[in-house]
């Protein structure tokens, strides 16, 4: 069974350094990116580091909180709460993990939390 912490590790280091490497130690070659369910896919590494750094964040700008709601040999689900200065979504990942730890397939949900 993979565990999923290490790779969540390095999605936060990427996500706050918008380092190609970074992103690209995640990914397999072939990987697929779904930004939405349904969407259509980012396809292949050097699409996803492209969208990727297209939508980046600024570094050091969220604050992301999560826990496994299942894990299997090669999936894990993730629940995760993003926290940004002006906004806070729930988050639900889909990581398909390749043998070597690296993502293969990855769908995320996200959903703003209602400013009431």
């Amino acid at each position: 069974m993979i565990d999923p912490r290490p790779w969540i590790e390095g999605y936060v280091r990427a996500w706050n350094s918008n380092d190609p490497d970074d992103i690209a130690a995640l990914f397999t070659e072939g990987a697929v990116y779904y930004p939405e369910p349904y969407s259509r896919p980012w396809q292949g590494r050097d699409e996803i580091i492209a969208q990727w750094l297209a939508r980046q964040d600024k570094p050091g700008e969220t604050d992301f909180q999560w826990h496994p709601v299942c894990v299997t040999d090669d999936v894990s689900i993730i629940q995760g709460v993003t926290t940004y200065p002006d906004k806070t979504f729930s988050n639900l990942w889909v990581i398909r993990f390749a043998p070597d730890g690296r993502c293969r397939e990855f769908t995320e949900w996200w959903m703003r939390h209602d400013l009431k």
